[in-house]
């Protein structure tokens, strides 16, 4: 059979067309050959957001004197205060004799009354800030050792054990002086403090709610 001219031009076009593509690939594979020889990658996409503030939690840190103690945990260790360590007691209807003598008018604190609490907040203060001073000094030399690079295992089973029989008594010293202090007040002033103080609701111990029994009967006065 004879081939016409229009065949010859077809046959042409189409293998044109399969070179051109052939080449195309050709050179991007190339191209990816080339970056792999020079060590270049695409670059890779930021991490979201979140991700990154979770993969580096203590960024800040660093900076800090004292790396296990924020400046103002210090601050409050020093000065002897609350830091979080008599919330058992403040929270299950066990008022604070600072916080009684902020709402002292509120309270009707009778003269007797406030004497009590400004010798607890005082007695409180002197004990926790000598023991948080004690604390703050345990924490800088187990900084110091591993800031140093001279930890051991003896030196450090040492300066924890210390560190954590200190913590306890510093808590026991708060704990203890909320505990003296509610004997020191009615059920209704107790009540009436955590009100003011945003517990109203609470449900503390043996069934107290802002230090009033709930569920046991009340005795009325005998009618005179």
């Amino acid at each position: 059979m004879r081939r016409t001219q229009c065949d010859d031009n077809g046959i042409r076009g189409e293998w044109d067309y399969v070179m051109k593509r052939e080449c195309a690939a050709l050179s991007s594979i190339a191209l990816s050959v080339a970056l792999l020889g020079c060590g270049a990658a695409p670059p890779a996409a930021p991490a979201p957001r979140g991700q990154a503030e979770q993969a580096q939690p203590y960024a800040g840190a660093r900076a800090r004197a004292i790396k296990a103690l924020a400046p103002e945990r210090v601050d409050e260790l020093l000065a002897g205060r609350g830091a979080g360590y008599a919330l058992a007691a403040e929270l299950n209807g066990y008022p604070g004799p600072r916080h009684v003598l902020e709402l002292a008018r509120q309270l009707a604190l009778s003269p007797e009354q406030e004497r009590v609490a400004s010798d607890l907040a005082a007695i409180m203060e002197q004990q926790a800030r000598a023991l948080g001073t004690q604390l703050v000094e345990l924490e800088a030399q187990l900084n110091r050792t591993f800031a140093g690079g001279t930890t051991t295992q003896e030196e450090l089973a040492r300066l924890t054990a210390d560190i954590g029989t200190l913590e306890g008594r510093l808590r026991a010293v708060h704990l203890g002086t909320h505990l003296t202090m509610r004997d020191a007040l009615s059920p209704h002033q107790r009540a009436q403090y955590d009100s003011l103080r945003g517990y109203s609701g609470h449900v503390g111990h043996a069934g107290m709610v802002g230090g009033t029994r709930t569920g046991a009967p009340r005795h009325e006065p005998a009618p005179r």
